[in-house]
Order: structure tokens, then C-alpha cells, then sequence
């Protein structure tokens, strides 16, 4: 296979595991909401779900190595028990959020079965795949990604050039924060230190006598493809959402919404390749988070394949379990779990991708620790408890916009490195 070839398949398959349930279903809605601000949402999203992600994807390819290595200069236990709540997390909302998805738009409207019957059939076709371990990379990179990139293409281009460029009014009263909040709700910065381990161990078992270099570059070089992927997908389902502001009610859920624009865009035929989409764009993402739990448990065990089909086992049940359940109840099971780890990801992403001499173990330790007690307020107000903390919030720069840990860890990060400079000199 050719470098170029090779990191277009790796890119492709990137973009397959990163681009899921959530993925589809958030930008349109944000957009349909933003009005003459979506470019502005589009800003904020894209920090959160393409930027962020994709300097984990970075990270892995400087680190390669698995999620514990992440957190690894904070501690060995702190870095095992957030591998353990990330990969919990995962496996328990958004791998079956995508299978509650498909029921939702693939299936029901076609066949009258319950979900718990989808999720079952959906979550042994993931088992399969997961099993296959060695086949993903090629099997999503190659046959499945091109689909789902089609159909997206084909969706946005027809409403961008049949529409005229009229935009309603914003409900958001802070979109770039808004954007970024609900960039949140796609997993992706989650999705990047989940499936960059599983992209890391495909290309080893492909490449076992590429050097460290060669897979950084491929890796390097597959992630900011699989970035602008992301970036004129999401920009494009954000415009169309906007554009067809007056086409719909404006309390249409999510789910409604993403039908209602592709028969306005492909007509009769928009249901069934809507049901395609969700199903490809779906699956991949579930075969990314089962795959990586599995890996990252088998290397806990000493590459015990016994405890890599236990765990896909375990993460395929636990899919059957969560994905019989309505897709807006799952996105507010998710929310407190979100402010309270995605902060935390997000600063262990960019302290990995820093050079050392900016991220020291001191410096990741004072800056993590920093995120996590200024991520408690957005923790409690995201779980019903968010009057007791307005008070709270005025003193806490950018708190009302439950962004309250990012000063605070700019603020530690700075002064730690001055800090160490001034030791060395000394």
C-alpha cells in the first residue's frame, strides 16, 4: 500500500470512529437555533469536537502508547482510575446512545419492533467486529467511512445551493460558549484518547517494523485529514440546520429535525439513505469504544486475548442494556458526567501534546488537580443544583458559562513554569 493510500485509509478511518450518534444529530439542531450567529456556534463547536480531538489524536501519535499514559505524569493511580471512569463512561453512554439512534431513525421508521430487538442484533454485529480486531482499521477506512461521507456530502451540498442565505434570529445568549458546550455532548475529545489507542494498535499489528517516526507522521498526518473532515461536516450540517430555521417547529427534537432535513434535501429516497448513514456512522463509533475497552484491558491483563473478549463482551451487554432507552434521555444521563471529565481530558490532552519543557510532572499535577476543583461547581449545577451556585459563579471568571476551570489552569500552568525556570537559573 502506498504512504498516500495508507494515510487516507487511516484517516478514514479516523474520521468513522469519531463521527457518531451524537456527531450527527447535535450540529444540525445548534444550528437550527443559532440563526444569523451559526458561524459563530460553528466557532465554538469546533473548538470542543474538532480542535480539542484532534490534538489528543496528536498526543497519541507523540506518546503511543495507551489511555494510562495520559495521565501518567499526574500518577499511576490517578491515571488508573480516570482510564477506568473514561473507558466506564464510554462504553455505558455513548456506545449505546448509538445504538438507541439507530433505533430511533433507521429502524422505527420502517419496522414496528422494540428497541431492546435492535440493540440486541446491533450490539452482536459490534461484538463481531470487535473480535476481528485485526481487520477494523482496513474494513473502516475503506468500505465503511467513504459511505457515511457520501450521503453527508450530498445532504449538505443540496441545501447550501437550494436554499437562500436567510437566517432567523439566535436563542443563544452566549453562542461561542454555547457551541463549545454542546460540542461536548459528541464524546469527541473522550472519542480521541479512546480510539487514538485503537488507531495506535491496528497500525502495530499492520506496521510492526515501522519505526516510532514513521507511525508519528502517519498518525500525525491521518488526524489533521480526519480533522478537516470533521470540520466541513460540522460546519456544513450547522449552516443547513440554520437555512431551514423556517421550515420546521421550533421545538422539533434532534432526531426529528435530522429527518425533516434530509427529505427536504434528498425527497423520497432521503429516509433510506438517512437509515444508512445513522447505521454506518453509528456502528463505527461503537466498534471504536468497544474495541478500545478491550485493548486497554487486555494490556492491564498481559495481553490476556481472554480478557479482551470478556470486556467486549461485558461492553456489548452493557450496549443491549443502555440502548433501549430514548436518545434525549441518554444526552441528560451524560451531562454530569461531561462537566465533570471532559475539563480534565481536555488539559491532559494539550499538557501532552506541549513540549516536555512546558509540561513537567509538576505542572501536570498543579494543573490537573487546579481543573478538577474548579470543574466541581459546573458538576453540581449540570446535577439540579445550579441556584446554590450562581453565588459561586460571580467569583469564578467565565463561571457562568460553566467554563470556570479555564483561568484557573491557565493561571497554574503559567505560574508553575515561571515558577520552575526561576529553580533552574537558580
Amino acid at each position: 500500500m502506498s504512504k498516500t493510500k495508507e494515510i487516507l485509509v487511516t484517516a478514514f478511518a479516523l474520521f468513522s470512529l469519531f463521527f457518531g450518534a451524537g456527531n450527527l444529530i447535535l450540529p444540525p439542531l445548534l444550528g437550527f437555533r443559532s440563526g444569523e450567529l451559526w458561524w459563530l456556534v460553528t466557532l465554538g463547536f469546533c473548538v470542543s469536537a474538532v480542535l480539542i480531538p484532534i490534538l489528543g489524536i496528536l498526543a497519541h501519535a507523540k506518546l503511543q502508547g495507551t489511555l494510562f499514559n495520559f495521565g501518567k505524569k499526574v500518577s499511576p493511580t490517578f491515571s488508573l482510575v480516570y482510564s477506568f471512569l473514561i473507558y466506564g463512561i464510554s462504553i455505558s453512554l455513548p456506545s449505546p446512545r448509538t445504538a438507541s439512534v439507530t433505533h430511533e431513525m433507521a429502524v422505527q421508521p420502517f419496522f414496528d419492533s422494540p428497541a431492546i430487538i435492535t440493540s440486541i442484533v446491533y450490539f452482536l454485529l459490534v461484538f463481531l467486529f470487535v473480535i476481528n480486531r485485526s481487520k477494523i482499521l482496513d474494513i473502516l477506512g475503506k468500505l465503511l467511512t467513504p459511505g457515511i461521507f457520501l450521503i453527508l456530502l450530498l445532504i449538505i451540498g443540496t441545501a447550501v445551493f437550494s436554499n437562500e442565505f436567510i437566517f432567523g434570529d439566535t436563542v443563544f445568549e452566549s453562542p461561542f460558549s454555547d457551541g463549545i458546550l454542546e460540542g461536548y455532548q459528541t464524546f469527541d475529545a473522550i472519542g480521541a484518547i479512546v480510539v487514538g489507542g485503537v488507531i495506535i494498535i491496528s497500525i502495530n499489528l499492520k506496521k510492526k517494523q515501522a519505526t516510532y517516526e514513521e507511525k508519528k507522521a502517519l498518525i500525525r498526518k491521518a488526524g489533521w485529514l480526519a480533522g478537516l473532515g470533521l470540520l466541513l461536516i460540522y460546519a456544513g450540517l450547522i449552516l443547513t440546520g440554520a437555512l431551514l430555521h423556517g421550515k420546521f417547529d421550533p421545538d422539533i427534537t434532534r432526531t426529528a429535525l435530522l429527518k425533516g432535513i434530509s427529505a427536504e434535501t434528498l425527497g423520497n429516497t432521503g429516509n433510506l439513505l438517512l437509515s444508512i448513514l445513522v447505521s454506518l456512522a453509528c456502528f463505527t463509533t461503537a466498534v471504536g469504544i468497544v474495541t478500545g475497552t478491550s485493548d486497554f484491558v487486555k494490556e492491564r491483563f498481559k495481553g490476556s486475548q481472554q480478557a479482551y473478549v470478556i470486556t467486549a463482551i461485558i461492553g456489548c451487554l452493557l450496549g443491549i442494556a443502555m440502548g433501549q432507552f430514548d436518545v434525549g434521555y441518554i444526552i441528560v444521563v451524560a451531562l454530569p458526567a461531561l462537566m465533570f471529565i471532559y475539563p480534565i481530558t481536555i488539559v491532559l490532552i494539550l499538557l501532552n501534546v506541549l513540549p516536555e519543557l512546558f509540561a513537567s510532572a509538576r505542572v501536570f499535577k498543579a494543573v490537573v488537580i487546579t481543573t478538577i476543583v474548579f470543574s466541581i461547581p459546573d458538576f453540581l449545577g449540570s446535577v439540579g443544583l445550579e441556584d446554590s451556585m450562581v453565588g459561586l459563579y460571580n467569583y469564578i471568571p467565565l463561571g457562568r458559562f460553566s467554563m470556570g476551570w479555564v483561568l484557573p489552569a491557565v493561571g497554574i500552568f503559567v505560574f508553575i513554569n515561571v515558577f520552575e525556570q526561576k529553580l533552574s537559573a537558580s
